[in-house]
């Protein structure tokens, strides 16, 4: 844990077969991350830019792109699983997360049927299966947290969403006894709202921070066992913000930070280690109100955000498949 005592713990948000023989070993040997997660996106950018993978993918030229994505994906994730094993041996975390193909997002057998088959391929306890918060989502997460598969619900923006993934682990956890976090994106939230903020005189930089918040709330009332919130989309676009200032903000007990590897060298470097939430409710819909009288609709927003999310993990995911056809 970065704030033992606390138990807030940092999580690399990025994957790359050079990354993890280096700057990954030197960020666990420093205390600074215990854990780490993946997206198609991150994958896409490993991938196809990285020369690293160009030794193995000249050896899988008899599978079928998907097979070779699994390939090169499943080596990177069973190495960053075998790095971090001490920690979780040590009940420090010690996840790493890969999601399940985006393309499965509304099909919940097909989900939880590639969810077993990515957790018994990789082999290894530290892996979190990472799966879209949709209502097919819904009833994959509940089903494999319910065999003991460690899930990590993704792709959050609203509390409906959040509510609904800590109530299908709330059911998991009378079958099986195993680590979930329910993860909440925050930035993007901001980006799409801020402008039009700035331009009513409503402080910009809040709602994605408030909105997490008041998911947080919300999940720790639950008291799930072994389930967490963490904030996702942490990373600060441009230089409005502090570079570290998503995790500053978003302290908070028994949680967790997945950050790009720019913005946990910011936090460590120059962050804030004073825990900010919870945050009252009444200061959360004092600005939800300030940003409605703006002029904006947050179902509409957080709803777009949404498809807008699965959508470019879909279109990652082609990339990379198109790529290695």
């Amino acid at each position: 844990m970065y704030i033992a005592e606390a138990r807030f713990a940092l999580w690399a948000d990025f994957i790359e077969r050079t990354f993890l023989d280096e700057g990954f070993k030197e960020l666990i040997s420093k205390g600074i991350i215990n854990g780490a997660t993946s997206n198609p996106a991150i994958f896409k950018s490993a991938i196809l830019t990285s020369p690293a993978y160009k030794e193995q993918i000249a050896t899988l030229s008899h599978l079928s792109p998907k097979e070779k994505y699994e390939a090169l994906a499943l080596f990177d994730i069973q190495k960053a699983a075998d790095i971090l094993r001490p920690l979780y041996d040590a009940g420090n975390d010690g996840y790493v997360s890969i999601e399940v193909d985006p393309f499965l997002c509304d099909d919940a057998e097909a989900t939880i049927a590639e969810g077993i088959r990515l957790h018994q391929s990789i082999n290894r306890p530290n892996v979190m299966i990472k799966v879209p918060a949709t209502p097919a989502g819904y009833i994959a997460m509940e089903a494999l947290a319910s065999a003991g598969i460690a899930v990590n619900a993704t792709l959050i923006f609203s509390v409906d969403q959040a509510l609904k993934c800590a109530e299908a682990f709330q059911r998991a956890s009378q079958k099986a006894s195993v680590d979930t976090v329910i993860s909440v994106f925050v930035s993007r939230i901001d980006r799409a709202i801020d402008e039009t903020l700035r331009n009513s005189g409503v402080g910009i930089g809040l709602m994605g921070i408030l909105n997490a918040a008041d998911i947080y709330n919300r999940v720790e009332a639950l008291n799930v066992p072994k389930c967490r919130v963490l904030f996702a989309s942490t990373g600060v676009k441009g230089d409005e913000f502090r570079a570290s200032y998503y995790i500053d903000e978003l302290l908070a007990p028994n949680s967790v930070n997945t950050a790009p590897i720019a913005t946990i060298d910011a936090y460590v470097n120059g962050g804030d280690c004073v825990i900010k939430l919870p945050i009252d409710s009444k200061e959360i819909e004092k600005h939800r109100q300030k940003v409605a009288d703006a002029g904006i609709r947050m179902e509409s927003i957080i709803q777009q955000q949404i498809e807008e999310g699965l959508d470019a993990f879909k279109v990652a995911f082609s990339e990379i498949l198109k790529a290695l056809e």
